[in-house]
């Protein structure tokens, strides 16, 4: 037998004993905290056509999805994001609901991405998505379920970071700044190029004031202070009521006893084109890339045919399992396994005993004894 068949593709692993009890009751604990928001448990199809994470949704880059053909010659891919999954099946079985929508789900993603830098290509994903209620209360909803569930994990470090694509959007738009530059602009902004992004402008012929506050945008995060500097900023309504409804978001989260874990950053703008409005991500100490995002996306749905407003996140459990073990903290671990041997003699005794155990939860084999015993 070939030794490759041993080993598995890069950028999936094996998990198994006892980091795999782990990371059931890590599941366990943020499932338990979705289910008391009142989330119904959803599940969607591991692979879906092409369209439904095609460029106009706006979700991963085609180079970065495992694509491939059934039969019948559809071009199909593994979910690479559960959002438009989720927004696919809402539209499609709760069309004429109007009333908000809560759904819970678990489930692996895959990116097939070319430049791992140790980044797993299949990862579990855990989340919530809330439609049809546009409020910034909804908004409030999220991210206090977001700071209570990696609290339920285990977690106390952490910071939740929270952005506004609509205040971006308005400075564009007071700019004259046409898609197409705009797309190009949230590009260097959100990977931190900050040279590319002035180097854009100017080949674009921005006005140099526009210029200014346009690259001020990677510069305005932290407290609440960074907020009455972006609102002083703001020339146009569209920016303004954003700056605001972060303002009541705030003051929500004092309500949810969540705002000490929050930090704003308005420079924080997703590769995710569907995202509309709040944006949100979580890190903590010992991982490098976020273990939670999300944000408001109230045009999706539109794309499959219902018009709804819609908010969720998803939290990615291998990256949070990372994270507990470079925090040391300490998981329970299961009880071991009892063993009951039996002869042929008593295994009607034996088989009783065991049952009687299983009853009351324990986890017992039943094993013939070894005749030189």
């Amino acid at each position: 037998m070939s030794q490759r068949l041993l080993h598995t593709p890069e950028g999936v692993r094996d998990i198994y004993g006892t980091e795999y009890a782990g990371k059931l009751y890590v599941e366990e604990k943020l499932h338990e905290s979705i289910r008391l928001y009142g989330y119904e448990d959803i599940q969607t199809p591991t692979f879906e056509f092409f369209d439904v994470f095609s460029r106009e949704i706006g979700t991963t880059p085609s180079k970065e999805l495992y694509k491939f053909f059934d039969k019948e010659g559809n071009t199909l891919v593994l979910r690479p994001d559960f959002t438009p999954s989720i927004a696919r099946c809402a539209a499609k079985y709760f069309c004429e609901e109007r009333g908000p929508l809560r759904f819970g789900y678990v489930g692996n993603a895959f990116t097939n991405t070319s430049n791992l830098q140790g980044k797993l290509k299949e990862v579990t994903q855990m989340g919530a998505e809330l439609i049809n209620d546009p409020s910034v209360e909804a908004d409030a909803e999220i991210v206090s379920l977001v700071v209570r569930s990696l609290k339920s994990a285990g977690l106390k470090r952490f910071q939740v970071t929270i952005g506004e694509i609509e205040y971006f959007k308005g400075l564009c738009e007071e700019a004259g700044l046409d898609e197409e530059t705009e797309l190009d602009l949230r590009a260097c902004i959100s990977g931190k190029n900050y040279f590319a992004a002035q180097e854009l402008l100017q080949e674009r012929g921005v006005a140099q004031d526009y210029q200014g506050r346009l690259l001020k945008v990677a510069e305005l995060f932290g407290d609440m202070g960074s907020l009455a500097e972006a609102k002083a900023m703001a020339g146009n309504p569209r920016s303004l009521a954003a700056i605001e409804r972060l303002e009541t978001l705030r003051s929500l989260l004092e309500l949810y006893g969540a705002a000490d874990y929050i930090s704003f950053d308005l420079g924080m703008l997703s590769k995710y084109r569907y995202y509309t409005g709040v944006t949100i991500k979580a890190y903590t100490y010992g991982v490098g890339e976020a273990i939670v995002k999300g944000g408001r996306y109230d045009g999706l749905l539109g794309q499959f045919g219902k018009s709804a407003p819609a908010v969720g996140f998803v939290m990615v459990i291998d990256s949070i399992m990372e994270a507990l073990a470079r925090q040391n903290v300490s998981l329970p671990v299961p009880e071991p396994v009892r063993r009951i041997y039996y002869t042929e003699k008593d295994f009607g005794e034996k088989l009783a005993k065991a049952q009687e155990l299983r009853g009351q939860g324990i986890s017992v084999t039943l094993e013939r004894r070894p005749e030189n015993e």
